[in-house]
């Protein structure tokens, strides 16, 4: 039998934390919780971490700033959770690296599934993910989730980078938003949710930054993607 995944919590709130502990507990996953953004910071660095579960609004550090700092170190996957259900707020979170956006309250089976989608898509053996990609400059290694432009690492979300590598397997082909929100997402697609766009803006930003021509990652409007 597999070990349970290790799920980090980060929230001011200890009557929510030891709710959800006992929630995801009931569903075999180990929870750590912390009460604070520096300790989270540090406890998600330890490398035994699978998905984080972190709050928007910490005492010290924002959840925001914490998921910056957290991305310059790790792609561990990130489910945000706030109070703050707006479209900008969930951008923001999108913008700053996070996986996925969870408006609290939330109902516990959603949080439950939205958790084992993340597991499902980051877990990269299952989405056939399985050999080094090289498309010119780029270089793909799936149990490193790591991408290289010219041999310069390149940093990328899980789910950034199995977007990505899903567009270089099928070069030169538009793989359609239904498809890739089923692939990457686990659910339909809708006009309204603006995720993948997001997670699209921020790759074309880093490719763009290690010397990549970002403009061959294409938008084929109302089609899809097209990596040239």
């Amino acid at each position: 039998m597999s070990a349970p995944h290790h799920l980090l919590l980060i929230d001011d709130d200890p009557i929510l934390g030891e709710q959800l502990t006992h929630l995801l507990s009931q569903r075999e996953y180990r929870v750590t919780h912390c009460l604070d953004a520096n300790s989270g910071f540090q406890r998600a660095l330890e490398g035994d971490i699978h998905l984080l579960l972190l709050d928007v609004r910490l005492p010290g550090m924002s959840g925001l700033e914490l998921l910056s700092a957290l991305r310059k170190n790790t792609t561990l996957p990130v489910l945000m959770l706030s109070a703050c259900g707006a479209e900008e707020a969930r951008i923001r979170g999108l913008q700053h690296g996070a996986d996925d956006y969870l408006a609290k309250p939330f109902h516990p089976l959603e949080l439950v599934l939205r958790i084992e989608a993340l597991l499902r898509r980051t877990g990269l053996q299952s989405a056939n993910l399985t050999h080094c990609l090289q498309v010119d400059s780029l270089s793909f290694d799936p149990a490193r989730v790591e991408l290289k432009v010219s041999g310069t690492p390149v940093e990328l979300t899980p789910l950034q980078f199995r977007l990505l590598w899903l567009l270089a397997h099928h070069r030169g082909q538009t793989l359609s938003k239904t498809y890739l929100y089923h692939r990457l997402f686990q659910r339909d697609y809708s006009p309204y949710d603006r995720s993948l766009d997001m997670h699209v803006s921020r790759i074309r930003r880093k490719l763009s930054g290690a010397g990549f021509d970002a403009l061959r990652l294409q938008t084929q409007h109302g089609k899809g993607y097209c990596l040239q």
